[in-house]
C-alpha cells in the first residue's frame, strides 16, 4: 500500500508529496521546497524513514512545483520526469522568479517525456499517468487505480479547479478533461491538489461550482 506524505512549500503554499510503500523506494513529486528550511525538511524526512528516492515527477512547470527539482536530481542522483508539453514553463523559471521577486535555482532537463497511459513503478506499486491539459498544455495527473487516489497537481482543488488564465491555459480543455477523465473514477478516490486540502472525486462532482452543472 501506498504511504502519501505531503509538504507545503514556498510563498505559493505549493504542496509537495512523497510517495513510497514497504520497500522503502520512494518517488518526490512537485518539489516546491524553496530555500534551506525546505529543503532540510524534505531531506530530513527521507532519512528518517530511511526512503530510498527513485523518480523525480512533476505534474507540471509553473515555478511553484519545480523550484526544488534541481535539489532533489542533484541530492539523490535522480532524472527528472514531466509532460513535454510544459517545457516552455520549465524554462520560463528564471524570467518568472525574477518577476515575484524570487530567487528560484533554475531547474534540470528531464531525462523521460510522461504520456496518457505510461505506468511509474516503484517498489511493489504503480501509478498511471492521465494527461489532463487546461491549466497548463502539459498538466498530467498520476493516478493509483489499487489505492484509490489521485496526485492531481493543479487540475482540481477542494471546490474549485486550476486556473487557466496563464500561459497555455484553456479553460474549457480543463473542464472537458475533468469531466471525461478524473470524473469516470469511482466517487471514493481522493485528490491530493497541488494546493490546500484533499478532496474527492464525489465531493468535486456534486459540489464544485464549476463542475456540478456538467454531471446534471
Amino acid at each position: 500500500m501506498i504511504q502519501i506524505q505531503a509538504f507545503t512549500f514556498n510563498p505559493f503554499e505549493e504542496n509537495t508529496y512523497i510517495l513510497y510503500d514497504e520497500t522503502k523506494e520512494c518517488v518526490i513529486i512537485d518539489p516546491g521546497c524553496y530555500n534551506d528550511h525546505e529543503r532540510q525538511e524534505l531531506a530530513d524526512f527521507i532519512k528518517s524513514e530511511e526512503l530510498k528516492p527513485v523518480k523525480l515527477l512533476n505534474t507540471h512547470g509553473h515555478i511553484d512545483h519545480v523550484c526544488g527539482n534541481s535539489f532533489v536530481a542533484k541530492k539523490y542522483n535522480i532524472g527528472l520526469e514531466m509532460h513535454k508539453e510544459d517545457l516552455q514553463a520549465l524554462h520560463s523559471l528564471p524570467q518568472v522568479s525574477h518577476l515575484y521577486g524570487l530567487n528560484a535555482e533554475e531547474s534540470i532537463e528531464p531525462t523521460v517525456f510522461l504520456n496518457e497511459g505510461d505506468i511509474i513503478k516503484f517498489g511493489n506499486s504503480s501509478l498511471e499517468i492521465f494527461f489532463i491539459p487546461g491549466h497548463s498544455p502539459g498538466s498530467i495527473c498520476f493516478v493509483s487505480k489499487e489505492d484509490r487516489f489521485v496526485i492531481g497537481g493543479d487540475v482540481l482543488f477542494h471546490g474549485s479547479i486550476g486556473r487557466t488564465d496563464l500561459p497555455g491555459g484553456d479553460h474549457e480543455a480543463l473542464l472537458l478533461n475533468i469531466r471525461e477523465k478524473l470524473f469516470v473514477l469511482g466517487d471514493d478516490f481522493i485528490v491530493f491538489p497541488g494546493h490546500g486540502e484533499q478532496t474527492s472525486i464525489g465531493f468535486e462532482k456534486k459540489y464544485n461550482p464549476f463542475l456540478v452543472h456538467t454531471m446534471q
